[in-house]
Order: C-alpha cells, then structure tokens, then sequence
C-alpha cells in the first residue's frame, strides 16, 4: 500500500542537481535528455557506451567518484524484439543485469539522491490479468519470447526494493509499456514491433510491392506510448513519487496489431495487400497495463497513437 505522504507529495528537484542519464543516446534516454533540458535543468552528465561501459565495475566507480551525480535515470539496457530476444537470451541476461547492479550498487556507495530505475512490461506474467496491476508481478510464468531480458528487468526492481528497505534510499522503478518514437531502432533484426511494421510498410510502399507479409496472426493487442510522454512521466515520479512499488506507464488503451498495420499502411500510403505469417510467434497474447496509480497521482499520456505515428515517420523519413 502507498503510503499518501510519500506517494503524491510534489518534492521538486532543483533545476541546478546534477543528473545522469545512463544511456542518453537510446530512445527513452535521449527522449528524458530533452524533457530535462526543456524544464531547465542545467548540469546533465552523459557518455557514450564507448566512453563508459556500463558492464565495466571498475570504470562505473571511477566514473560516479569523479562526477558524483545526485540523480540517476537509468534508461540503459540491452533492449530489442522477439528475434533479438529469441537468438542472443545470454547477453539479454548477462548485459542487463551487470549494468543494473553496477549503477545501482555503486549509486547507493557515492550517495546518490533519487533514482529512477526503468524496467518494462514484459516483467508480468505472460497470462497475467488485463489490465495488468503491478500486484502481478511474480504471481506466474514469463512469456517466453522475452523472459531473459524479463528476468533481468525484474531483478532490477527487486534491487531498488531491497536498496530501499536496507539503505533508506529514496529510489523507485517504473515499467513502461510498448515504446515508440524518434530515435527508435528500426534495424529489421534487432526492432520491436512498432518500428519494424513502419520500416517494412515504408520499404513495400518505396519498392512498389503488391503484397507485404508481417510476423504473426496480427491478432495480439499492444499499447504504444510515444517516448517524450514517458519522458515526462520519468520527471514526474521523480517529483512526485516515493515507494518501493514500482509504477506502470502507458496509455490505458491497446490496439491490434492488424490495426496499428493498417493505420501505418495509410500514414505511408502502401496501397498493396497485407498478409499475416502465422507461422512466426505472436508473443503475450495481450499486453495493457492498469496505468490508474499513476493516472491517480495526477498525470496521463498526452500524445495519441495517430500523432505519434506521425510524428516517427516524419522522424524516420528525415534520417
């Protein structure tokens, strides 16, 4: 149970703390670097994975003795889709737990203020309840496309709880939903779903293809949340958010993924016929997140799917 004193109390953080995004150069990382240069903050410390591996023990200490960063978002991670997930489970394992206890043990060691750890929704079990309360977490089995990088994620946020219940620190997790947006990975590898569609309808429509063959039934339904709403969602929990439970992001809506094909087939204009390979894997079945805790402290998603669409292409055509 949220305590109300700690749960909804605005604690703003001074425009002047010194704040480190762990993976700026990702979509969610570079998406919480803009959110936080437009509300005014004023010392953001960032670096490359060529400059800090975040793997590296050794070089995170050196990194958080010099700089001694008071706030933490830890937006880096291993991240891809299902083909990703399904040919390399080791390094989905490995890379992310390494980075999240490296940043998390070392933060507490040099006294880091708040932090924000960012999981995922694939935490919850594959058959969980729709929408899906945080209260489902290990209360099942994982999906099993993604239950590597699941299993990483979780104990992420069994790690801020114990820090919380140890050290005292003020730190929280939140778990986002399907992300989108500009600066998403569209490799035809390695991308989650949403950015795959997008490349291989804009492909089909630039070649003049007749037909165009996605992955899957196209019957699951997914719920995308543009990455500059959870962006401000990052900044709002920071200021307005002290629990060990963690707190869902999303919309509150989900959408087929035959839809979300159709609607970007019309925003592309591929005018061709759309298939569906049912011998690939669907993944969960359905995936909406109960976002009402949030939503009851008082914030909500502002961008619609169709604006947000919009908006990816233009980004994608641009690059």
């Amino acid at each position: 149970m949220i305590a109300p004193e700690t749960a909804g109390r605005r604690n703003p953080l001074p425009r002047h703390s010194r704040v480190f995004v762990a993976g700026h150069r990702g979509l969610v990382g570079s998406a919480v670097v803009r959110r936080l240069l437009a509300e005014g903050f004023t010392d953001l410390v960032t670096r490359t994975s060529a400059e800090l591996d975040l793997r590296d023990p050794v070089a995170v200490g050196d990194f958080f003795a010099e700089q001694r960063p008071e706030v933490v978002v830890l937006a880096a991670a291993r991240v891809g889709g299902i083909a990703a997930n399904a040919a390399q489970p080791v390094e989905f394992l490995s890379d992310n737990l390494r980075i999240q206890l490296n940043v998390l043990d070392t933060a507490r060691t040099y006294g880091v203020e708040r932090l924000l750890f960012l999981g995922s929704s694939c935490i919850y079990p594959r058959l969980a309840p729709q929408p899906i309360p945080e209260s489902a977490l290990l209360t099942g089995p994982l999906e099993s496309t993604n239950d590597a990088y699941a299993i990483a994620k979780i104990a992420g946020v069994l790690h801020v709880q114990a820090l919380r219940r140890q050290y005292g620190v003020r730190w929280i997790s939140a778990m986002p939903t399907n992300l989108y947006g500009p600066g998403d990975n569209v490799d035809p590898q390695s991308s989650h779903v949403l950015p795959a569609l997008l490349r291989r309808t804009h492909e089909a429509r630039a070649g003049g293809a007749d037909r165009l063959v996605h992955w899957g039934s196209g019957a699951p339904r997914r719920e995308f949340l543009h990455v500059d709403d959870l962006a401000s969602a990052c900044l709002f929990l920071l200021e307005h958010y002290d629990s060990d439970v963690p707190v869902n992001v999303g919309t509150g809506v989900d959408i087929s993924l035959r839809e979300v094909a159709d609607l970007i087939a019309r925003l592309v204009g591929y005018r061709g016929r759309i298939e569906w390979d049912t011998t690939k894997p669907d993944g969960t079945p359905r995936k909406l997140l109960d976002v009402s805790r949030l939503t009851g402290l008082g914030w909500k998603a502002d961008i619609s799917l169709e604006q947000g669409l919009a908006d990816t292409y233009a980004w994608f055509r641009r690059r």
